[in-house]
């Protein structure tokens, strides 16, 4: 029996799956993504995950046919490998061992966003050619769809909207050293450091978050919603970053649904996915479309590199083998 599989490389964990060719899940495992020593460990964790997924799934890993990757960070389509996001090893090879492990040169490389609009494409009732799957999550990124085309550009490395310039003052910094970009605002990693400029220029005002202490984590901020003004101050700062943010995604590709993910959306989703439905339509000029919770929360990079799998990387049902 012919099998494909599907690989989510994300900064916490590794997850496989293995399934059929009608995108039947037989085996699955999951691990913690290891921090080192080196990039070469945590290729062997993804290899891992994939004999296991295999074992699961009842089936010897050189049955699968077609596998994708998919990986936060910055991508090497041409050597075929990933600089992890959030995890500080450096270069982590993978098509070169997968293809050796699954004795298939059929291996696609996506970064984690591109896999999460394949994934929701393949999945979709209308799979519609032109969507956008957005992450706001630790970081911010989208994967695209334009007529029917997953964008990648040429290294693999399309999609980073999380740094899109949103604030021309530049007060925050994001962590690629550059100033005013979305992500530097309303990420989970960069929400606390925003909130303490908001609050410095309210002049330190009371609050009941734990502002000032190094524990302080967005979670805290959206916690204290509805019930402390200083918190209700920043999840409004939020919300107009955020919607203008995804105005200037849908100028760009102009989507007709996007469909949000990320842990800062999926817990949320009234104080950060529903103001920027509210707001969309003040913004954009051209078609204002669907925007959506994923069905697939913590699952939908997983769900859509195994998509990737099953459709030549495309997430197009019709290309499915």
């Amino acid at each position: 029996m012919a099998t494909y599989a599907g690989v989510d490389l994300g900064g916490t964990n590794v997850r496989a799956v293995v399934a059929d060719a009608d995108g039947t899940i037989l085996g699955s495992h999951k691990r913690a993504a290891p921090r080192g020593p080196n990039g070469l460990a945590v290729t062997e964790a993804i290899l891992d995950c994939l004999r296991e997924a295999s074992a699961a799934a009842g089936v010897e890993p050189q049955s699968t046919r077609a596998a994708a990757i998919a990986a936060a960070g910055r991508l090497d389509l041409t050597e075929g490998l990933v600089e992890p996001t959030n995890i500080p090893v450096g270069e982590v090879p993978l098509r070169g061992p997968v293809s050796n492990l699954l004795a298939t040169d059929d291996i696609h490389l996506h970064k984690d966003v591109a896999a999460g609009v394949i994934g929701e494409r393949y999945h979709a009732a209308r799979n519609p050619d032109d969507m956008a799957y957005l992450t706001i999550s630790s970081g911010i990124g989208a994967g695209i769809a334009v007529d029917g085309s997953i964008l990648s550009g040429w290294d693999g490395n399309a999609g980073e909207v999380g740094h899109m310039t949103v604030d021309p003052a530049g007060r925050m910094t994001c962590g690629c050293g550059h100033d005013g970009h979305w992500e530097a605002y309303c990420s989970g990693a960069n929400i606390p450091d925003y909130a303490r400029v908001l609050w410095t220029e309210a002049d330190r005002p009371d609050t009941a978050m734990p502002i000032e202490s190094d524990e302080f984590v967005a979670a805290d901020v959206f916690a204290h919603a509805e019930e402390d003004r200083l918190a209700d101050h920043v999840v409004e700062r939020l919300a107009g970053w955020n919607a203008l943010g995804v105005a200037n995604l849908v100028h760009a590709y102009a989507p007709l649904v996007v469909s949000v993910g990320g842990a800062v959306a999926l817990n949320n989703e009234s104080l950060v996915v529903e103001p920027i439905r509210e707001r969309l339509e003040g913004l954009v000029m051209t078609n204002v479309p669907e925007i959506r919770l994923t069905d697939f929360g913590d699952d939908v990079v997983v769900q859509g590199a195994l998509a990737s799998a099953l459709t030549g990387g495309t997430g197009d049902v019709d290309r499915r083998e």
